[in-house]
């Protein structure tokens, strides 16, 4: 009987080579189909999530109740904002104000109030004495936010984006008084701004407001 001898180098064992099946590459192949559709999709997910609000609705405001709200939720619609006032020769206009808002909230009209006590200390009250003026007197459901600054260097940044870019037929600049209007179209821009005396129900305004309705 022959035996190796220790010190002979030994020969490695090799695998046999056996080529893939048809059922392996289909395997391989689905599988990184998978791989491929889960990436992209994870993608498109993150740059929907980044989408930015258009300028003039990337704030985020407190309700007169104290909630936070991200006036982004308003982006799809269009926008009637006023700064009011509870004790102003023109606190009449919430009556109009509520009449537009029950009649053009389910078109897509959103109004929106901020109450503001820089113009004759016309609005003194607490949140809860403002909301319950406000419906006690005028029946107002339309959304109605926290006291804010409009003018000067204690502006709330949504007043200073609004009072700062090109806007007709009122031009750029500080808030004249109580009730100035701003119309924004559904994708967020400033189309219309309106001095206090110009009425939510002028013609005017009314026209504007339904011809961006309409641009759906």
């Amino acid at each position: 009987m022959n035996y190796a001898r220790m010190d002979e180098p030994q020969k490695p064992y090799l695998t046999p080579f056996l080529p893939p099946s048809a059922k392996d590459l289909f395997m391989e192949r689905l599988s990184l189909a998978f791989a491929a559709f889960f990436v992209v999709a994870a993608v498109a997910s993150f740059g929907h999530g980044e989408e930015k609000a258009p300028a003039a609705l990337n704030f985020k405001m407190k309700t007169l109740a104290g909630k936070e709200v991200d006036l982004a939720k308003y982006k799809g619609q269009v926008v009637l904002i006023v700064n009011t006032a509870s004790e102003c020769g023109l606190t009449p206009q919430y009556e109009q104000l509520q009449a537009l808002h029950k009649e053009l909230a389910d078109k897509g009209l959103a109004v929106v109030g901020f109450p503001c006590n820089q113009f004759g200390a016309q609005e003194p009250g607490s949140a809860e004495e403002i909301g319950a003026f406000c419906k006690e007197n005028y029946g107002v459901t339309f959304d109605m936010f926290a006291k804010v600054e409009v003018n000067g260097d204690g502006a709330c940044p949504l007043y200073k984006h609004l009072t700062a870019i090109e806007t007709k037929p009122e031009k750029p600049g500080k808030i004249g008084w109580n009730f100035e209007k701003f119309v924004l179209d559904r994708k967020g821009n400033v189309v219309g701004r309106f001095s206090p005396r110009t009425s939510p129900d002028d013609p005017t305004i009314l026209k504007l407001i339904e011809t961006e309705l309409a641009a759906k």
